[in-house]
């Protein structure tokens, strides 16, 4: 069976593998969001920042990427995603089916956030998210980077997200 893998954040652009196939992909009951505090990549204990996870609803949908992994590649790629994406055991990891834009219904590796988790923080008002977003740090670097990043990438894609679009300009103002 052949491995895919689900980005809707910072693995539209920095995947960590080489994919064979990339494809804009929907991913039923589940929404985007800055709902999880970063500790690790985007921020510290001290000041955390927020990273994108998977929220499960009802009525949601997201549009991401789904991302083909070589056959002889599967084994390092689940490693080396379970090592990044695992770290604070803030992420449960599935094989959920996602719609890939062509009409194939494919299983994916998906990294869903843990509701029950410490770092889980939903509903945050947008307004607080793009403060924390604008002063938060960690060791893969500002968090304002990989806001930016993120939504460069989906609006390369041709995915709208107009809560990011919202983001990016208010951290912009915010930092100044």
């Amino acid at each position: 069976m052949t491995m895919w893998v689900f980005g809707y954040g910072s693995l539209l652009w920095n995947p960590g593998f080489a994919p064979l196939e990339r494809a804009v992909a929907r991913l039923p009951g589940y929404r985007r969001g800055f709902c999880m505090r970063s500790i690790h990549h985007r921020g510290t204990v001290d000041n955390p920042g927020l990273v994108l996870a998977l929220d499960a609803a009802d009525d949601a949908q997201c549009v991401g990427l789904g991302l083909r992994v070589a056959p002889d590649d599967e084994a390092r790629v689940l490693a080396d995603l379970r090592e990044r994406e695992l770290i604070s055991s803030a992420y449960l990891e599935r094989r959920l089916r996602i719609a890939l834009a062509d009409g194939r219904q494919v299983e994916a590796l998906t990294y869903v956030v843990d509701p029950d988790h410490v770092q889980y923080c939903g509903g945050l008002p947008l307004e607080e998210q793009a403060r924390i977003i604008a002063c938060a740090r960690g060791g893969r670097g500002p968090n304002s980077e990989y806001l930016v990043n993120t939504t460069h990438h989906l609006r390369e894609l041709g995915i709208a997200d107009p809560d990011l679009d919202w983001l990016v300009a208010r951290v912009g103002q915010i930092v100044g």
